[in-house]
């Protein structure tokens, strides 16, 4: 062949390749998640090698090593029955795949163990991987019982909201409302479930309630339980729920933070220290010392400060005895103002007097 015939089959083959690989990521994602182990089987404190492919893209996936399990059955303790300590995050690329290095890790309860790969975010996805973990104990798992057994039918969903007291600091409070049937051979009568609350990552606390009621073969049960969290609690939450030892259902619940606490914070912060300057001031007026003679003003008693005030004219009830002030360029004997200055001789330059006579000349 030429080696222009080769170069068409090369680009020909090239392009088949690109036609060909949204389906093939397609077809995948249709087999939905796998998970894939470099060992099979390592001891406590090695570590391993965690693929996978399959998932959802951009996923945040949480890695654990679970006992008691099987990939038939999956963790039927859920996280408990789990090494959550040692458990690892990733984050899945744009294709839905991820390789994560996980440390090996004793789970709190025996084998048969498997690695457990689960989204912590989002549509709930699942996957396990058997694995062993060399030297821990390895127990036969428990029969499952051949009578009731229920299973959830539908989403569940978080009811309610919150009020003016949980932006405030009070305990957020929703309702879970999820539909359970009966697959089993007998009826399930007043069953007890186990709701958990997990914040973030973290594991869930687990509370036990009852349902008062009887399930029959085949039957369903619109059931809703009380869910509450601490007060002052915020940030991304999931609800979880679990009946004879199996998670059912897990729902999502962002909690909004409690903006009225920090508003009554600054409010604090503002109040408090203007009403002790308030207070102090008062007290400071109250013991402060009051000056003799009334009332002063920078060192000046009340009346020098009217003597000195222009066009100020005392009046006779309030002084009795007239003010009198000499200028400083004057002295007492020549102050215009005085009786001996009015009677003084006049001067060469002084006006001549209407009283004073005068004679005429002779002509």
């Amino acid at each position: 062949m030429s080696p222009i015939g080769k170069a068409r089959w090369a680009a020909m083959a090239a392009v088949f390749a690109l036609l060909l690989a949204p389906l093939a990521e397609t077809a995948a994602a249709a087999d939905g998640p796998r998970v894939q182990l470099s060992k099979s089987q390592a001891g406590s404190g090695g570590s391993i090698t965690v693929s996978g492919s399959g998932w959802r893209a951009r996923a945040l996936l949480m890695i654990l090593v679970c006992g008691q399990a099987v990939p038939s059955r999956g963790v039927p303790g859920g996280t408990n029955s789990c090494a959550n300590a040692d458990g690892r995050a990733v984050t899945t690329d744009s294709k839905g795949r991820f390789s994560k290095k996980l440390p090996v890790a004793e789970p709190p309860v025996p084998c048969p163990c498997v690695v457990h790969v689960a989204t912590v975010t989002g549509a709930k996805a699942e996957a396990d991987a058997i694995f062993q973990v060399a030297g821990h104990a390895v127990e036969p798992l428990p029969a499952e019982t051949d009578g009731g057994r229920l299973s959830v039918l539908t989403d569940t969903r978080l009811d309610g909201s919150g009020s003016l007291l949980t932006w405030f600091g009070a305990p957020p409070a929703r309702t879970l409302v999820f539909t359970v049937g009966n697959l089993g051979t007998s009826a399930v009568k007043n069953p007890v479930f186990q709701v958990g609350t997990a914040h973030g990552v973290f594991a869930p606390q687990w509370e036990e309630q009852q349902w008062r009621g009887t399930i029959r073969p085949g039957g369903k049960a619109r059931i809703e339980l009380p869910v509450e969290l601490t007060g002052g609690a915020h940030g991304a939450y999931t609800v979880s729920l679990k009946y004879g030892g199996k998670v059912l259902a897990e729902q999502p619940w962002g909690v909004g933070r409690p903006w009225g606490v920090t508003l009554f914070w600054v409010l604090v912060c503002l109040v408090v220290p203007a009403a002790l300057f308030r207070i102090g001031m008062a007290v400071v007026d109250r013991v402060r010392p009051r000056p003799a003679g009334g009332l002063r003003h920078r060192g000046l008693r009340l009346p020098e400060l009217a003597l000195r005030l222009p066009g100020f004219k005392p009046s006779t009830a309030a002084h009795a005895a007239p003010v009198t002030s000499a200028l400083p360029w004057f002295t007492p004997d020549a102050d215009p103002g005085a009786a001996g200055a009015r009677l003084s001789a006049p001067h060469d330059d002084s006006p001549t007097s209407p009283t004073t006579p005068t004679r005429e000349g002779s002509t």
